[in-house]
Formats: structure tokens, sequence, C-alpha cells
């Protein structure tokens, strides 16, 4: 072989070498592209959800918006601002007994259990009225909704009359029917028109079960919340009789017993 052939397939085999590394560093590059590209696309996307996900927290639900509300649709039977004056009782009782209730508080079911009855006879004998303070804030803890939508349907209840409201919040403490307070079952209507289903008002009640499913006393609900939050009262069940808290022998909480209710209510009643 001639040292000229030698030079040139020397000289073409470098050529060779010269094009595919720059084939492969074009390919290289078009990777690195790509691969960049994806990146961007991904991290958009990522940037995009938590966007959105920060939207959809800071977006008002539906309790929000309700309670903004400017409009309220009150139950009959309530009175004053909004109407989150709730009173039940025969208009001669001389004094009024304040309860202060969120429809998921499990002390406030095991006094409505216990002293529940004796309450509802103590009105119906006149001895005093009732006037009922809902509270909603149980939810605040588990970002729940039962307490707010129990209470809605009370104020559909109360809308049938007063005394469908005293047995329905009755049944809603009963030991059937109320639910854990790690279990948010009243956010369900469905099953608020079944425990509604025991109350003789209630059942079959065409008008109660629509008022329940469409909410109608939504926002009247938020502002019985808001009239609680006002209140000052710390906790429930809370009672009260002339600005002055009714309590058990341990003249600390709310009397739970039938013997301790009667010895406090007494003894505010004389007062």
């Amino acid at each position: 072989m001639s040292n000229r052939n030698s030079q040139a397939n020397k000289s073409a085999a470098r050529e060779r070498l010269r094009a595919e590394r720059e084939r492969q560093a074009k390919k290289d590059k078009t990777r690195r592209q790509v691969v960049v590209g994806v990146s961007i696309v991904a991290v958009l996307a990522i940037a995009a959800g938590v966007s959105y996900g920060v939207m959809q927290l800071n977006k008002p639900d539906h309790w929000d918006d309700v309670a903004d509300a400017k409009n309220v649709t009150v139950p009959k039977n309530t009175s004053g601002k909004d109407g989150t004056t709730v009173v039940v009782g025969k208009s001669t009782a001389k004094k009024t007994l304040e309860l202060y209730e969120d429809s998921r508080c499990p002390i406030c079911a095991t006094f409505e259990q216990t002293v529940g009855e004796t309450v509802h006879k103590d009105i119906d004998a006149g001895k005093y009225k009732v006037k009922y303070v809902g509270a909603t804030f149980i939810d605040n803890s588990d970002s729940g909704e039962g307490s707010k939508n129990a209470l809605s349907a009370l104020g559909a209840a109360l809308d049938v009359s007063p005394e469908a409201f005293l047995d329905y919040k009755y049944a809603l403490y009963s030991a059937k029917y109320h639910p854990s307070e790690t279990e948010d079952k009243f956010k369900d209507d469905s099953y608020l028109l079944k425990v509604a289903d025991t109350v003789d008002a209630l059942k079959g009640n065409s008008g109660f079960e629509k008022s329940v499913k469409d909410g109608k006393f939504d926002t009247w609900a938020m502002k019985m919340s808001a009239a609680f939050d006002k209140s000052g009262v710390q906790g429930t069940p809370t009672l009260k009789m002339d600005g002055k808290t009714l309590t058990g022998s341990d003249n600390k909480n709310a009397p739970m017993s039938v013997a301790d209710f009667n010895t406090s209510i007494t003894a505010a009643l004389k007062g």
C-alpha cells in the first residue's frame, strides 16, 4: 500500500469520526432541550396545581358565602335581629332559661339524654321558657359541616312548630342517633331526614324535607352561630338564668343529672 493511499484512508477515517461526533453532539443537544422542556412543563404544571390548590383553599365555601349573605330567610317562631332569638314555652312563664348547645357536642347529648325530658316537662308546665342559642364551633376542629347543617335543619323544624323543634332537637341528641364527635354524620341531609322521621310532626312533611335539602335556613344558622360567638359563652352545654350560669354539684359545669338540675333550677327560679 502506498503512502498516499494510507494518508487518504486516515484522512477519510478522521472525517467520519468528526461527522459522527457532530451528529452525536446534535443528539445530545436535542435530548437536553427535550429534558429541559419537559422539566419546565412539569414545573409549570406543578406551579399551576399549587396555584389552583391555593385558590381552592382561599375560595369561600358554601357556608362562608351564606354567612356573609345580607338577606336572611328566618324560620317562623323566631324574633330579634335575623331571627336569632328563639324562645320556646308559655308566654305566662316569668323566667327564661338560656340554653347554649352545639348539635355535635357529646356532652350536650349526655345532658339531653339525662335531663332533656325534665326540661321539656318544665316547659310544658310553664315553670320557665327556654331561649335556645345554637353553636357550630365543633365544625372548626375538623373542617366539618354537621353542626351548621343540623342547626339549619333545626331551623326547618322550628318553621314547622316550636314543639317540632324541641322534639327534633331531642331526637338528634338521642343515644340512637347522636354520632361520636369524630363522626360528622350531621353533614348529610339524608341522615338528618332519617332522624326527622322519628318525629311525628316532621315525618313525611314535604315542606320540612324541602327546606333541609334546599338549605333554606343555612344563612339563618350562620347568623345564629355568630350570635353564640358574640355571647361570650365558652363551651356547651351552658345554662343561664337571669345572667347567672347554672352548675351542678361541682359548682363548675352544667348540671348533668336530674337531681343536680332540679336543685340548680329551683334556686335560679327563686333568685
